[in-house]
């Protein structure tokens, strides 16, 4: 069969669907009789061919040239409180005070219950657990914050920008699910009494403190992976003292989809669910306080519950309200306002809220105080 049969044979098969692909994409080559010859055919897809790369090409072009308008960041410059330079002596001060007050109280919190043994109940081991979050909390950002008071320029690599961003996440999830989990010991300890040494034995503490933990880990990780994959351009400064999720995607380039989904939902697991889980044990437990005869028996089983139930208020409060609004809702300057009270206002106030409103506590603290140490026990 020669070269025009050849033709003539394949387009007269293939005739309607040569037709809509002609129609498609060689609106000009001419048909007749369903027959095309070959010669026209591959000058027409060589001229097309040209066109094609030739458009490529320039779209390539363009791309590069706007990526080489951007300035890729490497580093980050910390603008937090430099609106006011004159005040930054005071600000070291103020917050090298309250650093100090956070390290002394929890530490003296976790002394006091490591060797007091009326403390080795699973309340005091949640709370011991708190207050060395709270150590580890506020030691990601403070001092970093406290040498840049004293720095001309508050400056800060990209990599230690991810380290800081990764500790910061995974303790803050951390206490997230460990107060969910102190309110459900207050729960069962309240709403069920007598079965309070089986459902909070020494094993299922330790799940649930572990739990905890690798929640706020598992969290981080994921956070900081899609933050690490992120594309950031210029401007490299911000309006902020720490490195946070938000900033990264304020800065990034490239789609940031992916992360505010994560965040949405991290927002939501980690942050929203614990609250409302929280806020329905202490629902049932008032419900089961106000059920109890006695003024002194309502007063004592309150006052048990009132300093977790503050520091849950403060707490949430301030880490929903920040974390719920990224990308176009969200402001620098009032995130850094939270951020200050969540970050570092937070961590100081738990071990004063807890001494203050817990006879316990303070027995045990004031016999530290005097010296008076009391022979340890492994319980929990």
């Amino acid at each position: 069969m020669d070269k025009n049969h050849s033709c003539e044979y394949v387009f007269i098969h293939f005739g309607p669907f040569c037709d809509v692909f002609r129609a498609q994409y060689f609106p000009l080559i001419p048909v007749a009789n369903n027959v095309v010859r070959i010669d026209e055919l591959e000058e027409d897809v060589n001229s097309l061919l040209k066109t094609v790369i030739f458009s490529i090409f320039i779209a390539a072009l363009k791309d590069i040239k706007e990526r080489g308008n951007q300035t890729v960041v490497t580093e980050f410059i910390f603008l937090g409180f430099s609106n006011h330079p004159e005040l930054h002596g005071l600000f070291f001060l103020i917050f090298l005070v309250v650093y100090l007050v956070t390290l002394l109280g929890n530490l003296l919190i976790l002394t006091a219950i490591r060797i007091n043994p009326a403390l080795h109940t699973p309340m005091y081991y949640f709370l011991s657990n708190l207050s060395f979050l709270d150590i580890c909390y506020t030691s990601t950002t403070v001092p970093i914050m406290l040498v840049n008071f004293f720095q001309e320029k508050k400056t800060i690599a990209c990599e230690g920008c991810l380290s800081q961003l990764f500790f910061f996440v995974a303790f803050a999830g951390s206490e997230c699910v460990l107060l969910a989990a102190m309110a459900y010991d207050r729960f069962v300890a309240i709403c069920h009494p007598l079965r309070y040494p089986v459902l909070m034995s020494k094993r299922v503490c330790g799940y649930l403190a572990a739990g905890s933990w690798l929640c706020g880990l598992v969290n981080s990780l994921a956070h900081t992976g899609l933050t690490a994959t992120l594309t950031l351009c210029g401007p490299n400064q911000i309006s902020h003292f720490l490195c946070d999720i938000p900033l990264f995607l304020k800065l990034s380039c490239s789609d940031i989809s992916i992360s505010e989904v994560a965040l949405y939902i991290s927002s939501a697991t980690i942050g929203l669910i614990p609250c409302l889980f929280t806020a329905a044990s202490y629902i049932l437990i008032i419900s089961a306080i106000l059920k109890i005869q006695s003024a002194q028996g309502r007063q004592k089983a309150f006052s048990t519950c009132a300093s977790h139930l503050t520091v849950v208020v403060i707490y949430y409060g301030t880490g929903n309200f920040n974390y719920d609004q990224p990308s176009s809702g969200y402001s620098l300057d009032a995130d850094m306002l939270v951020s200050v009270l969540y970050c570092i206002v937070t961590p100081m106030l738990n071990p004063i809220i807890y001494s203050l409103r817990n006879k316990e506590v303070k027995f045990a603290l004031r016999k530290l105080c005097e010296g008076h140490i009391l022979p340890s026990d492994s319980s929990v």
